[in-house]
């Protein structure tokens, strides 16, 4: 086997293994827990996460 033959597999793993990684990142199975994700900066570490649990903790 030559070089060029194992450098030439080893780019085509490598391509069909990101192709691969871009379609699970773009389903549409995975939208809603990408979103919750991206938002987790932006809420409050304060804030309970339901509301019984903060009148729970406030009596």
């Amino acid at each position: 086997m030559d070089i060029g033959i194992v450098r030439g597999l080893i780019t085509a793993a490598l391509l069909v293994l990101f192709l691969g990684i871009w379609a699970w990142t773009w389903s549409r199975k995975r939208k809603v827990e990408f979103d919750e994700a991206a938002q987790l900066p932006l809420q409050d570490d304060r804030q309970p996460k339901n509301r019984k649990e903060g009148k729970e903790q406030a009596t």
